[in-house]
Protein backbone atom coordinates (compact mmCIF):
# COMPACT_ATOMS: atom_id res chain seq x y z
CA UNK A 1 0.00 0.00 0.00
CA UNK A 2 2.67 2.17 0.78
CA UNK A 3 4.32 2.10 -2.54
CA UNK A 4 0.77 2.70 -4.59
CA UNK A 5 0.97 6.01 -2.08
CA UNK A 6 3.99 7.26 -3.14
CA UNK A 7 3.54 6.38 -7.12
CA UNK A 8 0.19 8.30 -7.07
CA UNK A 9 1.43 11.31 -4.68
CA UNK A 10 4.32 11.53 -7.24
CA UNK A 11 1.67 11.27 -10.37
CA UNK A 12 -0.43 13.66 -8.85
CA UNK A 13 2.89 16.20 -8.38
CA UNK A 14 3.50 15.64 -11.86
CA UNK A 15 0.27 16.78 -13.08
CA UNK A 16 0.51 19.82 -10.73
CA UNK A 17 4.24 20.73 -12.09
CA UNK A 18 2.73 20.25 -16.02
CA UNK A 19 -0.31 22.58 -15.28
CA UNK A 20 1.67 25.17 -13.51
CA UNK A 21 4.04 25.56 -16.54
CA UNK A 22 1.54 25.47 -19.26
CA UNK A 23 0.85 28.55 -20.86
CA UNK A 24 -2.37 30.48 -20.23
CA UNK A 25 -4.58 32.06 -22.62
CA UNK A 26 -6.57 34.72 -22.94
CA UNK A 27 -9.59 35.50 -24.90
CA UNK A 28 -10.15 38.37 -27.66
CA UNK A 29 -13.90 38.31 -29.13
CA UNK A 30 -15.41 40.13 -32.28
CA UNK A 31 -18.50 39.95 -33.72
CA UNK A 32 -17.59 42.09 -36.69
CA UNK A 33 -15.67 39.75 -39.57
CA UNK A 34 -13.74 43.05 -40.39
CA UNK A 35 -11.96 43.32 -37.27
CA UNK A 36 -10.37 39.98 -36.97
CA UNK A 37 -9.92 39.36 -41.01
CA UNK A 38 -6.63 40.76 -41.36
CA UNK A 39 -5.16 39.52 -38.08
CA UNK A 40 -6.95 35.88 -39.02
CA UNK A 41 -5.47 35.91 -42.10
CA UNK A 42 -1.82 36.33 -41.31
CA UNK A 43 -2.07 33.26 -38.73
CA UNK A 44 -3.24 31.10 -41.31
CA UNK A 45 -0.32 32.11 -43.40
CA UNK A 46 2.60 31.95 -40.70
CA UNK A 47 0.43 29.10 -39.09
CA UNK A 48 -1.79 26.29 -40.37
CA UNK A 49 -5.27 27.01 -41.51
CA UNK A 50 -7.17 25.00 -44.45
CA UNK A 51 -8.76 26.46 -47.30
CA UNK A 52 -12.23 26.26 -45.81
CA UNK A 53 -10.77 28.97 -42.95
CA UNK A 54 -8.90 31.21 -45.19
CA UNK A 55 -9.96 34.91 -45.54
CA UNK A 56 -12.37 34.41 -48.69
CA UNK A 57 -14.55 31.68 -47.53
CA UNK A 58 -15.01 33.33 -43.96
CA UNK A 59 -15.57 36.55 -45.36
CA UNK A 60 -18.24 35.71 -47.43
CA UNK A 61 -19.74 33.27 -44.94
CA UNK A 62 -19.92 36.03 -42.00
CA UNK A 63 -21.26 38.54 -44.63
CA UNK A 64 -23.83 36.58 -46.20
CA UNK A 65 -24.88 33.87 -43.44
CA UNK A 66 -23.94 34.44 -40.28
CA UNK A 67 -27.25 36.75 -39.21
CA UNK A 68 -30.01 34.21 -40.97
CA UNK A 69 -32.17 32.99 -38.57
CA UNK A 70 -31.21 35.56 -35.69
CA UNK A 71 -27.74 34.15 -35.87
CA UNK A 72 -24.84 36.28 -34.71
CA UNK A 73 -21.02 35.90 -35.46
CA UNK A 74 -18.18 34.86 -32.54
CA UNK A 75 -15.01 35.12 -33.74
CA UNK A 76 -12.58 34.50 -30.94
CA UNK A 77 -9.18 34.85 -30.88
CA UNK A 78 -7.06 33.06 -27.98
CA UNK A 79 -3.36 34.43 -27.25
CA UNK A 80 -1.02 32.87 -25.60
CA UNK A 81 0.46 34.74 -22.61
CA UNK A 82 3.78 33.68 -22.25
CA UNK A 83 4.55 34.75 -25.09
CA UNK A 84 1.98 37.29 -26.79
CA UNK A 85 1.63 34.90 -29.82
CA UNK A 86 -1.83 34.26 -31.58
CA UNK A 87 -2.49 30.88 -30.89
CA UNK A 88 -6.11 30.14 -31.87
CA UNK A 89 -8.83 31.43 -33.89
CA UNK A 90 -12.25 29.83 -33.92
CA UNK A 91 -14.76 30.96 -36.54
CA UNK A 92 -17.97 30.57 -34.63
CA UNK A 93 -21.56 31.90 -34.24
CA UNK A 94 -24.15 31.75 -31.74
CA UNK A 95 -27.57 30.89 -32.54
CA UNK A 96 -31.00 29.45 -30.83
CA UNK A 97 -32.03 26.19 -31.92
CA UNK A 98 -35.72 25.26 -29.73
CA UNK A 99 -34.84 26.99 -25.95
CA UNK A 100 -31.21 26.10 -26.23
CA UNK A 101 -28.37 28.90 -27.12
CA UNK A 102 -26.19 27.29 -29.23
CA UNK A 103 -22.69 28.07 -30.10
CA UNK A 104 -20.85 26.02 -33.45
CA UNK A 105 -18.82 27.05 -35.99
CA UNK A 106 -19.10 29.16 -39.13
CA UNK A 107 -20.91 26.27 -40.96
CA UNK A 108 -24.53 26.13 -41.76
CA UNK A 109 -24.24 22.96 -43.70
CA UNK A 110 -22.11 24.66 -46.26
CA UNK A 111 -18.84 24.11 -45.17
CA UNK A 112 -16.89 20.31 -45.55
CA UNK A 113 -14.48 20.86 -42.73
CA UNK A 114 -14.46 23.28 -39.71
CA UNK A 115 -11.45 23.78 -37.81
CA UNK A 116 -9.65 26.35 -35.73
CA UNK A 117 -6.62 28.49 -37.18
CA UNK A 118 -3.72 27.38 -35.82
CA UNK A 119 -0.80 30.03 -34.73
CA UNK A 120 2.49 30.08 -33.69
CA UNK A 121 1.00 29.66 -29.88
CA UNK A 122 -1.04 26.60 -30.59
CA UNK A 123 -1.14 24.33 -27.66
CA UNK A 124 0.11 20.66 -28.03
CA UNK A 125 -0.15 19.15 -24.43
CA UNK A 126 -3.12 18.07 -22.60
CA UNK A 127 -2.48 20.65 -20.09
CA UNK A 128 -1.97 23.74 -22.63
CA UNK A 129 -5.14 22.93 -24.24
CA UNK A 130 -6.76 22.23 -20.68
CA UNK A 131 -5.72 25.97 -20.58
CA UNK A 132 -7.14 27.07 -23.70
CA UNK A 133 -10.42 25.23 -22.94
CA UNK A 134 -11.18 27.23 -19.68
CA UNK A 135 -10.37 30.54 -21.43
CA UNK A 136 -12.62 29.31 -24.37
CA UNK A 137 -15.80 28.53 -21.65
CA UNK A 138 -15.00 32.03 -20.33
CA UNK A 139 -14.88 34.00 -23.07
CA UNK A 140 -18.43 32.19 -24.80
CA UNK A 141 -20.09 33.45 -22.13
CA UNK A 142 -23.86 32.67 -21.85
CA UNK A 143 -25.23 29.58 -23.91
CA UNK A 144 -26.02 26.29 -23.15
CA UNK A 145 -24.13 23.81 -25.75
CA UNK A 146 -20.71 24.32 -27.32
CA UNK A 147 -20.95 22.11 -30.65
CA UNK A 148 -17.61 22.09 -32.60
CA UNK A 149 -18.50 19.21 -35.86
CA UNK A 150 -16.78 17.87 -38.81
CA UNK A 151 -13.19 18.34 -37.63
CA UNK A 152 -9.97 16.76 -38.74
CA UNK A 153 -7.85 15.53 -36.17
CA UNK A 154 -4.61 17.35 -38.11
CA UNK A 155 -4.29 20.39 -39.84
CA UNK A 156 -2.02 21.27 -42.40
CA UNK A 157 0.07 18.43 -40.43
CA UNK A 158 -0.10 20.04 -37.42
CA UNK A 159 -2.37 18.25 -34.47
CA UNK A 160 -5.71 19.87 -33.90
CA UNK A 161 -5.57 20.96 -29.89
CA UNK A 162 -9.16 19.78 -29.59
CA UNK A 163 -8.49 16.20 -30.52
CA UNK A 164 -6.76 16.07 -27.11
CA UNK A 165 -10.27 16.83 -25.35
CA UNK A 166 -12.83 14.31 -25.33
CA UNK A 167 -13.89 14.40 -28.89
CA UNK A 168 -16.07 11.69 -30.59
CA UNK A 169 -15.73 10.14 -34.08
CA UNK A 170 -17.93 12.13 -37.01
CA UNK A 171 -20.12 10.42 -39.11
CA UNK A 172 -18.31 11.94 -41.68
CA UNK A 173 -14.52 11.36 -43.68
CA UNK A 174 -12.69 13.82 -45.56
CA UNK A 175 -11.26 12.01 -48.77
CA UNK A 176 -8.23 13.97 -50.23
CA UNK A 177 -6.00 12.31 -53.35
CA UNK A 178 -2.44 12.59 -53.04
CA UNK A 179 -0.22 13.00 -56.36
CA UNK A 180 2.86 13.29 -55.33
CA UNK A 181 4.88 11.78 -58.45
CA UNK A 182 4.19 11.83 -61.86
CA UNK A 183 0.08 12.90 -63.00
CA UNK A 184 1.32 9.74 -65.51
CA UNK A 185 2.66 7.56 -62.54
CA UNK A 186 -0.88 8.24 -60.91
CA UNK A 187 -3.20 7.55 -64.30
CA UNK A 188 -1.35 4.14 -65.00
CA UNK A 189 -1.71 3.05 -61.70
CA UNK A 190 -5.69 3.54 -61.46
CA UNK A 191 -7.45 0.47 -61.58
CA UNK A 192 -7.03 -0.52 -65.53
CA UNK A 193 -10.91 -0.84 -66.01
CA UNK A 194 -11.37 2.51 -64.66
CA UNK A 195 -8.57 3.96 -66.58
CA UNK A 196 -9.80 2.57 -69.47
CA UNK A 197 -13.40 4.27 -68.86
CA UNK A 198 -11.68 7.87 -68.36
CA UNK A 199 -9.74 7.33 -71.42
CA UNK A 200 -12.60 6.75 -73.66
CA UNK A 201 -14.72 9.68 -71.89
CA UNK A 202 -11.92 11.97 -72.83
CA UNK A 203 -11.76 10.63 -76.80
CA UNK A 204 -15.61 10.79 -76.85
CA UNK A 205 -16.47 14.21 -75.61
CA UNK A 206 -13.42 15.02 -77.67
CA UNK A 207 -15.32 14.20 -81.05
CA UNK A 208 -17.95 16.89 -80.70
CA UNK A 209 -17.00 20.38 -82.45
CA UNK A 210 -16.03 23.26 -80.27
CA UNK A 211 -14.97 20.67 -77.06
CA UNK A 212 -12.61 22.31 -75.17
CA UNK A 213 -11.69 22.47 -70.96
CA UNK A 214 -11.19 25.71 -69.79
CA UNK A 215 -9.99 26.90 -66.65
CA UNK A 216 -12.14 30.18 -66.35
CA UNK A 217 -10.19 33.31 -65.68
CA UNK A 218 -13.39 36.23 -66.98
CA UNK A 219 -15.76 37.31 -64.75
CA UNK A 220 -18.33 37.76 -66.56
CA UNK A 221 -17.82 34.22 -68.49
CA UNK A 222 -17.39 32.59 -64.70
CA UNK A 223 -20.76 34.46 -63.88
CA UNK A 224 -22.75 32.59 -66.89
CA UNK A 225 -21.10 29.22 -66.36
CA UNK A 226 -21.35 29.15 -62.77
CA UNK A 227 -24.69 30.12 -63.27
CA UNK A 228 -25.37 26.82 -65.54
CA UNK A 229 -23.18 24.97 -63.17
CA UNK A 230 -25.89 25.35 -60.56
CA UNK A 231 -28.96 24.44 -62.76
CA UNK A 232 -27.50 21.20 -63.80
CA UNK A 233 -26.55 20.34 -60.00
CA UNK A 234 -29.88 20.98 -58.66
CA UNK A 235 -31.64 19.19 -61.66
CA UNK A 236 -29.42 16.28 -60.87
CA UNK A 237 -30.12 16.40 -57.28
CA UNK A 238 -33.60 16.62 -57.98
CA UNK A 239 -33.93 13.87 -60.44
CA UNK A 240 -32.78 11.63 -57.71
CA UNK A 241 -35.20 12.56 -55.17
CA UNK A 242 -33.36 14.70 -52.99
CA UNK A 243 -33.72 17.90 -51.14
CA UNK A 244 -31.67 20.89 -53.14
CA UNK A 245 -31.01 23.68 -51.10
CA UNK A 246 -27.92 25.20 -52.25
CA UNK A 247 -30.44 27.80 -54.90
CA UNK A 248 -31.71 29.07 -51.24
CA UNK A 249 -31.05 33.27 -51.88
CA UNK A 250 -28.72 33.11 -48.91
CA UNK A 251 -26.81 30.15 -50.22
CA UNK A 252 -26.39 31.41 -53.33
CA UNK A 253 -25.14 34.96 -52.60
CA UNK A 254 -22.67 32.85 -50.59
CA UNK A 255 -21.03 30.77 -53.07
CA UNK A 256 -21.25 34.02 -55.63
CA UNK A 257 -19.05 35.68 -53.20
CA UNK A 258 -17.24 32.86 -52.66
CA UNK A 259 -16.58 33.00 -56.78
CA UNK A 260 -16.49 36.67 -57.28
CA UNK A 261 -13.79 37.01 -54.98
CA UNK A 262 -12.08 34.61 -55.50
CA UNK A 263 -11.59 34.73 -59.31
CA UNK A 264 -9.51 38.26 -57.97
CA UNK A 265 -7.13 37.01 -55.26
CA UNK A 266 -7.01 33.48 -56.77
CA UNK A 267 -8.65 31.41 -54.08
CA UNK A 268 -11.52 30.30 -55.97
CA UNK A 269 -10.66 28.10 -59.32
CA UNK A 270 -13.60 27.57 -61.37
CA UNK A 271 -13.09 24.78 -64.61
CA UNK A 272 -15.26 23.94 -67.54
CA UNK A 273 -15.84 20.98 -70.07
CA UNK A 274 -17.39 23.19 -72.68
CA UNK A 275 -18.78 21.76 -76.34
CA UNK A 276 -18.85 25.37 -78.05
CA UNK A 277 -20.73 27.62 -75.63
CA UNK A 278 -22.71 24.55 -73.70
CA UNK A 279 -21.33 23.85 -70.20
CA UNK A 280 -21.29 20.01 -70.40
CA UNK A 281 -19.53 19.80 -66.90
CA UNK A 282 -18.00 22.42 -64.36
CA UNK A 283 -16.58 22.54 -61.12
CA UNK A 284 -15.83 24.90 -58.42
CA UNK A 285 -12.94 24.83 -55.83
CA UNK A 286 -11.29 26.45 -53.49
CA UNK A 287 -7.55 26.92 -52.34
CA UNK A 288 -4.75 28.36 -50.39
CA UNK A 289 -2.33 28.14 -53.32
CA UNK A 290 -1.62 24.20 -52.60
CA UNK A 291 -4.01 22.65 -51.21
CA UNK A 292 -7.54 22.21 -53.83
CA UNK A 293 -10.98 21.36 -52.39
CA UNK A 294 -13.69 20.63 -54.47
CA UNK A 295 -16.96 22.41 -53.21
CA UNK A 296 -19.36 22.79 -56.40
CA UNK A 297 -19.85 20.06 -59.54
CA UNK A 298 -22.83 20.43 -61.97
CA UNK A 299 -22.58 17.82 -64.91
CA UNK A 300 -24.99 16.92 -68.13
CA UNK A 301 -26.95 14.27 -67.30
CA UNK A 302 -28.49 12.18 -70.03
CA UNK A 303 -27.62 13.89 -73.04
CA UNK A 304 -24.01 13.73 -72.08
CA UNK A 305 -23.75 10.63 -69.62
CA UNK A 306 -21.77 8.52 -72.38
CA UNK A 307 -18.88 11.04 -71.83
CA UNK A 308 -19.40 10.64 -67.65
CA UNK A 309 -18.59 14.45 -67.84
CA UNK A 310 -18.64 14.88 -64.17
CA UNK A 311 -15.78 12.27 -63.43
CA UNK A 312 -13.76 13.96 -66.33
CA UNK A 313 -14.36 17.74 -65.58
CA UNK A 314 -12.98 16.74 -61.98
CA UNK A 315 -9.43 14.51 -63.85
CA UNK A 316 -8.89 17.34 -66.06
CA UNK A 317 -9.12 20.00 -63.22
CA UNK A 318 -6.84 17.82 -61.53
CA UNK A 319 -4.23 17.01 -63.93
CA UNK A 320 -4.08 21.02 -65.06
CA UNK A 321 -3.51 21.63 -61.20
CA UNK A 322 -0.48 19.07 -60.84
CA UNK A 323 1.05 20.96 -63.78
CA UNK A 324 1.27 23.90 -61.56
CA UNK A 325 2.78 22.42 -58.87
CA UNK A 326 -0.75 20.96 -56.80
CA UNK A 327 0.25 17.69 -55.23
CA UNK A 328 -3.30 17.53 -53.05
CA UNK A 329 -6.83 17.11 -54.27
CA UNK A 330 -9.51 17.23 -51.25
CA UNK A 331 -12.58 15.44 -52.76
CA UNK A 332 -14.37 16.81 -49.43
CA UNK A 333 -17.41 15.10 -47.34
CA UNK A 334 -19.23 12.29 -49.08
CA UNK A 335 -18.43 8.76 -49.57
CA UNK A 336 -19.02 8.24 -53.25
CA UNK A 337 -18.00 5.02 -55.33
CA UNK A 338 -15.57 7.25 -57.70
CA UNK A 339 -13.70 8.80 -55.00
CA UNK A 340 -12.63 5.23 -54.20
CA UNK A 341 -11.54 4.29 -57.66
CA UNK A 342 -9.79 7.79 -57.68
CA UNK A 343 -7.43 6.80 -55.01
CA UNK A 344 -8.65 9.12 -52.07
CA UNK A 345 -7.27 8.35 -48.79
CA UNK A 346 -10.51 8.36 -46.17
CA UNK A 347 -9.63 10.25 -42.73
CA UNK A 348 -12.11 10.12 -40.22
CA UNK A 349 -13.36 13.66 -38.49
CA UNK A 350 -14.54 14.08 -35.43
CA UNK A 351 -16.97 16.06 -33.30
CA UNK A 352 -17.02 17.77 -29.64
CA UNK A 353 -20.09 18.72 -27.82
CA UNK A 354 -19.79 20.04 -24.52
CA UNK A 355 -22.50 21.51 -21.91
CA UNK A 356 -22.01 25.23 -21.18
CA UNK A 357 -25.37 24.40 -18.78
CA UNK A 358 -28.16 23.05 -16.92
CA UNK A 359 -30.28 22.85 -20.17
CA UNK A 360 -27.65 21.96 -22.23
CA UNK A 361 -26.96 18.97 -20.03
CA UNK A 362 -29.79 16.52 -21.13
CA UNK A 363 -28.47 17.15 -24.85
CA UNK A 364 -25.20 15.62 -24.05
CA UNK A 365 -26.51 12.80 -22.34
CA UNK A 366 -28.73 11.60 -24.68
CA UNK A 367 -26.28 12.07 -27.71
CA UNK A 368 -23.95 9.59 -25.50
CA UNK A 369 -26.90 7.26 -25.12
CA UNK A 370 -27.51 7.20 -28.90
CA UNK A 371 -23.99 6.74 -30.04
CA UNK A 372 -23.28 3.68 -27.34
CA UNK A 373 -26.54 2.15 -28.95
CA UNK A 374 -25.00 2.28 -32.52
CA UNK A 375 -21.97 1.43 -31.30
CA UNK A 376 -23.71 -1.97 -30.03
CA UNK A 377 -25.38 -4.01 -32.47
CA UNK A 378 -27.40 -6.07 -30.02
CA UNK A 379 -28.80 -2.91 -28.73
CA UNK A 380 -29.42 -1.53 -31.76
CA UNK A 381 -31.39 -4.36 -33.29
CA UNK A 382 -33.41 -4.44 -29.88
CA UNK A 383 -34.56 -0.95 -30.52
CA UNK A 384 -34.92 -1.24 -34.28
CA UNK A 385 -37.34 -4.18 -32.91
CA UNK A 386 -39.24 -1.45 -30.31
CA UNK A 387 -39.65 0.97 -32.73
CA UNK A 388 -41.23 -1.43 -35.45
CA UNK A 389 -43.23 -3.05 -32.89
CA UNK A 390 -45.06 0.29 -31.75
CA UNK A 391 -45.62 0.99 -35.97
CA UNK A 392 -47.27 -2.27 -36.27
CA UNK A 393 -49.27 -1.91 -33.01
CA UNK A 394 -50.13 1.76 -33.95
CA UNK A 395 -51.08 0.30 -37.54
CA UNK A 396 -53.60 -2.19 -35.78
CA UNK A 397 -55.19 -0.21 -33.60
CA UNK A 398 -55.83 2.38 -36.10
CA UNK A 399 -56.94 -0.36 -39.08
CA UNK A 400 -59.17 -1.93 -35.86
CA UNK A 401 -61.05 1.53 -35.36
CA UNK A 402 -61.51 2.49 -39.01
CA UNK A 403 -62.88 -1.25 -39.91
CA UNK A 404 -66.74 -1.40 -40.15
Amino acid sequence: MTGLTIRDSSARRSAARARASAPGYVADIATDWRRVADRWEKMARSGAALPFQRANWLSAWYETLSRRDGGEPLLITLRNTSTGEDAVALPLVRFRRGSLNIVAFADGGLTDYNAPILGRGAPETLPAVQAMMAALRKSIGAADLLELEKMPLSICGRPNPFRLVDVQDSRFHSNVLHVPGTWDDWHWGLERTFRKELERSWRVFNKHEGARFARIIDAGEARDIFSQLKELQGARIKAAGLDYVLDSPLNDAFYDRVLAQGLRDGSAILTALLVKEEVVGALLGITDGSHYAMVRLGSGADKWKNCSPGRMVIEQTMKLLHAEGYRSFDFTIGDYAYKRRLGVEQTQLCELRIALSWRGAPCIARDRIERRLRADPLARALVDGVKRGKVFFSRRAGGSAAAP
